[in-house]
């Protein structure tokens, strides 16, 4: 069983009340208390030793990746982050001056996008390091960004490089694209919005599922990052002079943007005659930040690759638990 199918067996039947607009299966929980101009955003996530960091990694940036991962969802939202509480999880022998760092971390990140850290937990957690995070958050009513809303003949946009997170380090250092989601949902009509966590192929399922729609990616289109480049190459000078039967070869540099993760990139969908108004004014407004238009929604279901061979069904996925 994995990850998803997990998920989907615990949360089918939970409880819920009239406070809930949007509960398990998107980036964030939505929560309607009655504010006038607003919904409140609630998200939790957690970052656990050798599976999201390793432990000569900095604590500093283990910190902020802590909370980096919960502001990535909010932006998916297209929300404001106000507050966080933080569960720290620590082995019996632990090194008080590296918590301290890994706390410095998130409290640098928070106070750039004007978060409050309000609280918290501490437990011990037998030989790992494990925080787990919990935001909560607003958005203006009418402007929540929902994997669900996906529709066919949209064009689907990803913002930045993909690929080699893990070799170049980004997934400890990326930025949570804030301003960025608000900025589109304020001057464009974004239809579905989630960010790459578990990579291209498999965040891109969720919303197509979700949407009830299929997709067809440009190969060509999709852009890479020089990391997962850089690896291809370095992997293919070591397979030189190998025998067959000693294997070798590993990830392309477009399966590495398919399939990696940890990128905490924007992926949406909107009206395809957008496009170039859009274009044009990301890059006035946020000129070193890319954007890439990688293809289209379409009534079918899966998704479909465009490459100089023609099309063909993309059966990679991204980044599952358990399996």
């Amino acid at each position: 069983m994995n990850e998803f199918e997990l998920i989907a067996r615990l949360t089918h039947s939970l409880p819920a009340n009239k406070s809930v607009v949007v509960g398990p299966g998107d980036d964030c929980a939505v929560l309607d208390f009655g504010l006038p101009d607003r919904l409140l955003l609630f998200k939790t996530d957690a970052v656990v030793e050798g599976i999201h960091f390793q432990s000569d990694a900095p604590p500093e940036k283990i910190g902020h990746k802590a909370l980096g991962r919960c502001l990535s969802d909010i932006a998916a939202m297209a929300g404001t982050p106000t507050a966080a509480l933080v569960t720290l999880a620590l082995p019996q022998q632990f090194n008080p001056d590296a918590v301290e760092r890994i706390y410095a971390g998130m409290t640098a990140l928070a106070r750039k996008h004007d978060v409050a850290i309000v609280g918290g937990e501490t437990t011990t957690n037998p030989g790992r390091v494990l925080l787990s995070v919990a935001v909560l958050g607003h958005v203006l009513r009418g402007k929540a960004t929902l994997r669900s809303s996906a529709e066919a003949g949209d064009a689907i946009w990803v913002t930045g490089n993909l690929g080699g997170s893990l070799l170049s380090g980004k997934h400890l250092e990326f930025e949570p694209r804030l301003a960025e989601a608000r900025w589109l949902t304020q001057h464009f009509s974004i239809h579905a919005m989630i960010d790459v966590s578990d990579g291209l192929a498999g965040d891109l399922r969720h919303i197509l599922k979700a949407s009830r729609v299929g997709a067809e990616l440009l190969a060509a289109s999709i852009p890479i990052s020089r990391a997962a480049k850089e690896a291809s190459r370095n992997r293919a000078r070591e397979d030189e002079g190998r025998l067959p039967a000693q294997g070798g070869g590993g990830k392309s540099p477009l399966l590495a943007a398919l399939s990696d993760g940890e990128d905490f990139e924007l992926l949406f969908t909107g009206a395809a005659r957008d496009a170039v108004p859009l274009l044009d004014a990301w890059k006035k407004e946020f000129p070193k930040t890319p954007l890439a238009c990688i293809g289209k929604i379409t009534a079918g279901e899966g998704i479909h690759l465009r490459d100089r061979d023609g099309v063909r069904p993309l059966t990679v996925h991204g980044y599952e638990h358990f399996t």
